[in-house]
């Protein structure tokens, strides 16, 4: 098996990294493509983590004795005794946690030519986290690697972006996307297609609507909620319909890996399922219980980011259906519903209600009450139909 098996349509991003982890192999003196910080930059969907290890692996793997494929297991899992990573499921990386992972940089390699470190959303650091990361990529040890993983290089503060060689990932063509859940999930083709277009080339939430049917349904429920808007009481009802919808698909993602990660826990510290927990060992499964608290609130949170993004979609179509612009749409599931809007209101009124979406948005990113900023967006849709 490739290391690189499976990241669709980034063949120029695979070319840089490979080349680097080839010239790492050969142990020459002058290694010009490679660098001891990375920062790979890419939209949401595009594969920032899979190439990230995968690159790590090949890494890894240099001048190794073990297999590639033995390799790439271990770093998949996390288990290999050379890699770090940092990734959260809160809404920001604490600086604590950016500290352990320094310290641990520190330490050579025990397998392996190089320590790979990796920082999955390393947009997620405040200024203050980044500039202990920052310490680390001016003075790091000879033979540590970092990978960062970002949106784009603005998300980092510029003295990190001076210190990474960058690698942009683009979106992948919906074609690839398709082809990808055919061969990897052996999904239908018509679905595949449908799953690919709605999420908009997005690997993972293609992969999800592909493969489950309530997510997908969920998702058309959403869309038809905010095209049935007709006046601003509609609104305020489907503000909180779409709230509860988000909040299903949040409950929908983390719910099984919350019980499979508690199953892990106890499985870990000795205790039988159905066991007591004895008390010396309930602060740990405490501290979890925190983080999948945590977790559960930016999974909402991505939850109404991924509704409102659709939403996005769904007003772009209808704008191009009002202009006559070519392009082809990307709800074509609900075209029937799409052409009906886009022949009783005006352009400029979906161009009001695509501003409002975007700024709920950044509401919501800076931590307003996501009811208060749905009920906002949808009144702009009331408005804008009722102008019409």
């Amino acid at each position: 098996m490739s290391l690189w098996e499976g990241l669709t349509g980034q063949a120029e991003a695979i070319a840089v990294l490979e080349a680097a982890a080839s010239s790492s192999a050969l142990g020459s003196a002058e290694q010009s493509s490679m660098t001891h910080s990375w920062l790979i930059t890419g939209p949401p969907g595009s594969g920032r983590s899979n190439i990230a290890y995968a690159f790590a692996a090949a890494l890894l793997g240099a001048r190794g004795d073990e297999t590639e494929e033995s390799v790439y297991k271990q770093v998949v899992a996390r288990t290999h005794p050379d890699l770090g990573v940092l990734s959260t499921e809160r809404v920001i990386i604490s600086i604590d946690e950016v500290r352990k992972l320094v310290a641990a940089s520190q330490f050579s390699p025990s397998v392996g030519h190089y320590r790979v470190m990796i920082i999955e959303d390393a947009d997620r650091m405040v200024e203050r986290t980044s500039n202990v990361l920052l310490k680390a990529l001016e003075e790091p040890p000879p033979r540590t690697v970092w990978i960062l993983c970002a949106p784009s290089e603005a998300d980092l503060i510029p003295t990190i972006r001076s210190r990474v060689r960058s690698v942009r990932l683009r979106t992948p063509a919906i074609e690839d996307v398709a082809q990808l859940l055919q061969d990897r999930d052996g999904v239908a083709p018509d679905i595949a297609v449908r799953a690919a277009r709605e999420a908009q080339s997005h690997i993972g939430m293609a992969h999800r609507l592909a493969t489950n049917a309530e997510a997908r349904e969920r998702r058309e429920q959403a869309l038809t909620t905010v095209l049935n808007i007709r006046t601003v009481s509609d609104a305020v009802i489907a503000a909180s319909s779409l709230l509860e919808l988000s909040k299903a698909d949040a409950t929908a993602l983390t719910d099984e890996k919350d019980a499979q990660e508690r199953e892990s826990a106890l499985r870990s510290l000795g205790v039988a399922p159905g066991g007591t927990i004895p008390p010396a060992l309930r602060v740990q499964l405490k501290n979890l219980e925190e983080d999948q608290k945590r977790r559960a609130t930016r999974s909402l949170r991505d939850g109404i980011d991924r509704i409102m993004v659709d939403l996005l979609s769904l007003y772009r179509d209808i704008l191009l259906t009002q202009i006559g612009a070519p392009g082809e749409l990307i709800n074509l599931s609900i075209l029937n519903n799409i052409t009906a809007v886009a022949a009783r209101t005006t352009a400029p009124a979906t161009l009001a209600i695509m501003d409002g979406i975007a700024e709920a948005r950044r509401r919501i990113e800076s931590n307003v009450a996501p009811a208060l900023a749905l009920e906002a967006m949808l009144v702009k849709v009331a408005v804008a139909g009722r102008g019409a």
